[in-house]
């Protein structure tokens, strides 16, 4: 595997982002996400490998630990339509088929309904849910027992050698954090009903603006840029505690990183945004 053949993007995203319009709030952020997807255009992936979490949406009654979609769709929410993406059946079997037979306990998903988790970096990074076609490998980050940073590491690590076997031009993506605590996450009910969602996130999208961790996010980030895994699976195992439920999303990035090869992954920025509750940061393995 070289540079050539796999770019690892790893971002943060946020709902609160989609909100502004006129992009008063967070113009550094909006800068190194637009550099990222400059990387992105002229890197040209022939796919995407997408590392998401998850909502409460697709997954509430059963919760997969991981799992890839043989099939799957973006839902409709907030400002943007859903759509359908295009998802490479056989080589999302090959991928599955290779996770087991490396030892990763995957679920297998058809027709999944995923949200803003995949919608946002693809939009983000891509332009749109259409553009490329993706292999959406879900990460569970929202619903305990949460897997542990050893085990997000194996899996990606395993995602990885699926592609040395390769010859094509991936695009890794690992998508949320950094520290946050979003009221609806910060319970642990298995459903949230959309009132219910909007209700609580009323209720505490204040106090929540002054719970972003900065000196968290900077050791995070500190330890991607040496890709010190031993200091990431401690970040990782406390984030919750340390950097708010939030927080969890960093799983996803420690993914994409095992399977971009293991290394270092350079922050293009970092700006905590009040308005989006939430530590916002990109880092890239260019």
């Amino acid at each position: 595997m070289t540079d050539r053949q796999r770019l690892v993007v790893c971002a943060s995203h946020s709902p609160g982002k989609e909100r502004d319009p006129e992009h008063v709030e967070g113009p550094m952020f909006r800068k190194g996400l637009a550099e990222a997807r400059a990387l992105v255009e002229e890197f040209d992936p022939d796919y995407v490998v997408l590392f998401g979490g998850d909502h409460r949406r697709a997954f509430r009654h059963v919760v997969p630990t991981f799992s890839v979609s043989l099939s799957a769709e973006v839902i409709d929410e907030g400002p943007h339509e859903g759509g359908q993406l295009n998802v490479p059946k056989e080589t999302a079997q090959g991928l599955s088929e290779h996770l087991l037979a490396s030892g990763i306990d995957i679920a297998v998903c058809r027709d999944v309904g995923l949200d803003h988790a995949f919608g946002l970096p693809l939009r983000d990074l891509l332009g749109g849910l259409d553009e490329r076609p993706v292999l959406p490998v879900s990460v569970n980050c929202a619903m305990p027992p949460l897997p542990t940073a050893d085990r997000v590491l194996a899996l990606g690590t395993a995602v990885g050698q699926f592609l040395d076997g390769r010859d094509d031009r991936v695009l890794v993506i690992g998508t949320g954090g950094l520290s946050h605590s979003p009221p609806s996450l910060e319970i642990d009910d298995y459903y949230i009903n959309d009132e219910d969602r909007a209700a609580l996130i009323a209720a505490g999208s204040e106090a929540a603006r002054d719970l972003i961790r900065p000196e968290w996010d900077e050791a995070f980030l500190t330890a991607l840029e040496s890709w010190d895994a031993a200091a990431l699976a401690s970040l990782t195992d406390s984030a919750r505690q340390r950097a708010g439920a939030g927080a969890n999303e960093v799983r996803t990035w420690l993914a994409a990183g095992a399977a971009g090869g293991g290394r270092p992954l350079h922050r293009l920025v970092y700006e905590p945004v009040r308005e989006w509750i939430t530590g916002m940061a990109v880092a890239t393995s260019a």
